[in-house]
């Protein structure tokens, strides 16, 4: 059947309707809130349940699946759209050095076990399987849903074309899995008297547990940049955001012709071409009339999509045709995550090792989101520098995401992927043996023994 404007409409006003839905929802069930499911992940099951792979009372076109590809190349656009300068690259690095390395070393090393773990299951329990499969656990769980779309759809090009909803399936469960699993966590280490601002569930603000925000702490999403006499704020910021990814695509089409049998990801392109785009509005002087603010919330509502999108068009039949590797993988993940945040951050983190090891345990199993949600159980007024820290962290630590999305793909399909995932490893194991000489390896009391003759 042929795709229409009128189908796409009609996709994104079915989507709208359930997000809403999802929203209603999750404010009048109280089950919800304590775990804080997001809305869009609501909205997501929803539509599997009421989609073509269940009751098929809603009717998603056939192209539904391949939105969450094109949202995460909006969303990668707008990562440095606006973004100005925040001091001197070394003192930012002095200031969260620890904070960087433990991110940077969780999601590396997430990758490589995966990749190598995955890659010896698939050779002796799951043969038959296709060697590109271990990749898509941390793609779904350290990267979330965009990051899942992203590889998925590099891997549909290269002829895998369940790839999308395998990865879709590994961020929905992350997502999921990962916040209860974090407020259990959370529930764990406050009984021990290891969090530095105790906080239940039951007692945190209504604002945070039902997601309305009351009328005398709302506060502006944004500036308005441009008079709308000549164009809309808001359609300034959208059209800056569609030109970096309009370009990125048209660089991807290029760059398809020139070297036909190499598969660059678009949502990389989309970000450099975002870069671009803002140097050259400081050429001409505009840059200040980009706020970073209403960018970002550009951003943001494309990754609601993506979320319910991704997750409401997952093919429960390939589900089920995988569901022993995709059990045995995210119980992988789940185990990953909680050592490193028992043993890892414990001894390495030189304060606040709830605080700071629970963002990093949120961002493992979903998104950022997710992160500074569990941090806020437990850190609720943030008088920590957790989040300051990992916010600074995020700047270097979002390079390595890059730079592991983009290759590590092209190393799998190369059949590469188990000795990808032993650098990985190798890389991670360095990083955090150079944390424990900068930083020091502290005991159970929190108290440095390694290196001595330092200070703590």
């Amino acid at each position: 059947m042929e795709f229409s404007a009128l189908d796409l409409t009609f996709d994104v006003c079915i989507m709208s309707a359930l997000l809403v839905l999802g929203k209603i929802i999750r404010t009048r069930v109280p089950l919800l809130q304590n775990l804080f499911i997001p809305s869009a992940l609501i909205a997501g099951f929803i539509g599997i349940i009421l989609g073509p792979f269940c009751l098929n009372w809603v009717p998603l076109s056939s192209q539904a699946s391949s939105y969450a590809g094109i949202l995460i190349a909006v969303l990668f656009a707008t990562l440095y759209l606006g973004r100005r300068s925040q001091g001197s690259f070394k003192e930012m690095f002095r200031q969260v050095g620890d904070t960087f390395m433990l991110n940077g070393a969780a999601e590396i090393l997430q990758y490589g076990i995966a990749l190598i773990l995955g890659g010896i299951l698939i050779a002796t329990v799951f043969q038959g399987i296709t060697e590109w499969f271990p990749i898509l656990m941390p793609g779904g769980f350290v990267g979330g849903h965009g990051t899942a779309a992203a590889i998925g759809s590099v891997f549909e090009e290269g002829g895998w074309a369940e790839a999308t909803t395998v990865g879709q399936t590994f961020a929905t469960f992350g997502l999921l899995g990962g916040i209860i699993s974090g407020i259990i966590a959370i529930n764990y280490c406050a009984n021990k008297g290891w969090t530095t601002e105790i906080r239940k569930v039951k007692d945190m603000p209504e604002e945070v547990r039902v997601g309305l925000v009351p009328e005398k702490d709302r506060t502006p999403m944004g500036e308005n940049t441009v008079n709308p006499m000549s164009i809309d704020p808001l359609a300034w910021h959208v059209a800056l955001v569609m030109v970096a990814v309009g370009g990125a695509y048209l660089i991807n089409a290029g760059l398809k012709i020139l070297f036909p049998q190499v598969s660059v990801p678009v949502y990389g392109i989309a970000l450099l071409v975002g870069v671009v785009l803002f140097a050259l509005l400081k050429l001409i002087k505009l840059d200040s009339y980009v706020d970073q603010r209403v960018v970002s919330r550009i951003g943001s509502c494309a990754t609601d999509y993506l979320v319910a999108f991704g997750v409401a068009t997952i093919n429960i039949n390939v589900v089920l045709q995988y569901w022993a590797i995709i059990l045995v993988l995210c119980l992988l993940g789940f185990v990953l995550v909680a050592f490193y945040f028992f043993y890892i951050s414990r001894h390495l983190f030189s304060d606040h090792w709830v605080e700071r090891g629970i963002f990093i345990w949120g961002w493992s199993t979903g998104v950022m989101s997710i992160a500074v949600l569990l941090l806020r159980v437990v850190d609720p007024e943030f008088r920590t520098t957790a989040l300051e820290d990992s916010g600074f962290a995020w700047i270097f630590v979002s390079f390595i995401d890059i730079a592991l999305v983009t290759f590590l793909p092209m190393f799998v399909m190369q059949g590469a992927g188990v000795a990808a995932g032993i650098v990985c490893c190798l890389i991670a194991v360095a990083m955090l043996i150079a944390t424990a000489f900068l930083y020091g390896w502290r005991n159970n009391q929190g108290v440095k023994v390694f290196p001595k003759g330092k200070k703590a």
